[in-house]
């Protein structure tokens, strides 16, 4: 099984930036891809990018951009670097994997990202 861990939401401006950070442990060599979702209250669940064990990388028409995921193999993480953030921004963002093995999607609790206007 594989446990997710999510750091670096907060409360930013607009046109403010944000790093966040998801920790990875448990059945690690099993995850084909990461990503990061976001849902806005009311909303649906969204994908916002993801990054393949290939380092393929896909990301939503909306980030336009501004966002940048990696992974940190040394560490065990995987980032989102968000700039030029919007209030339409604002949503519980949750770190995923996809693993081989079941159970197949993990998520993590979620982290808040709020921008003001």
């Amino acid at each position: 099984q594989v446990q997710l861990l999510e750091s670096g939401g907060g409360l930013v401006q607009a046109g403010g930036s944000l790093r966040l950070s998801c920790a990875v442990s448990g059945n690690i060599d099993s995850i084909n891809t990461m990503g990061w979702y976001r849902q806005a209250p009311g909303m649906q669940r969204e994908l916002v990018a993801a990054v393949s064990s290939g380092g393929g990388i896909k990301y939503e028409d909306f980030v336009q951009g501004r966002f940048t995921i990696f992974r940190d193999n040394a560490k065990n993480t995987v980032n989102l670097q968000m700039n030029s953030l919007q209030p339409e921004d604002t949503a519980v963002y949750y770190c995923h994997a996809r693993s081989s093995t079941w159970p197949y999607d993990n998520w993590g609790q979620g982290t808040q990202v709020t921008v003001s206007s």
